[in-house]
């Protein structure tokens, strides 16, 4: 497997308003570069461009979400890094035959897919593959 860039780095955050008010002067933004909501996954994120890497502040949208079972177990901070690949699924397969486990399978967004390593396996950190080729996140900049 071939990783070919840092795609994005997310922080859980309890408040996401307020969490903008902290990052974007130290980040030299006056606003996201795209906002969304995925209800799916039960977040809204702030997505800011730094340079090819994306910077995203998540909030959960119900209190069952992974984001807010996250902060409740270890406080608001860094929650994943997400690694840009050729093919998820090829990067699955290749993972998997060398026994890192995932949490399900590859899920859909925009004209990708992304999938999670466990963080068991991985020193805590969950990990997120995606082989976004620069659309999804283009296309985040203006459609949600």
């Amino acid at each position: 497997m071939k990783i070919n860039k840092m795609d994005h780095i997310c922080v859980a955050v309890k408040d996401l308003e307020a969490a903008r008010k902290i990052w974007e002067p130290v980040l030299g933004k006056l606003r996201p570069d795209a906002e969304y909501e995925d209800e799916s996954e039960k977040i809204r994120v702030a997505r800011y461009l730094l340079g090819e890497v994306g910077f995203e502040l998540m909030e959960s949208l119900t209190p069952d979400g992974e984001v807010a079972k996250f902060i409740k177990k270890r406080g608001e901070g860094v929650m994943l890094l997400s690694f840009n690949v050729d093919h998820t699924r090829g990067a699955i397969d290749e993972l998997k035959a060398e026994n890192y486990p995932f949490i399900g399978g590859p899920r859909p967004f925009r004209d990708c897919e992304f999938a999670f390593i466990h963080p068991d396996k991985m020193n805590g950190v969950l990990v997120e593959l995606i082989d976004d080729k620069g659309t999804a996140l283009k296309e985040g900049l203006t459609k949600p």
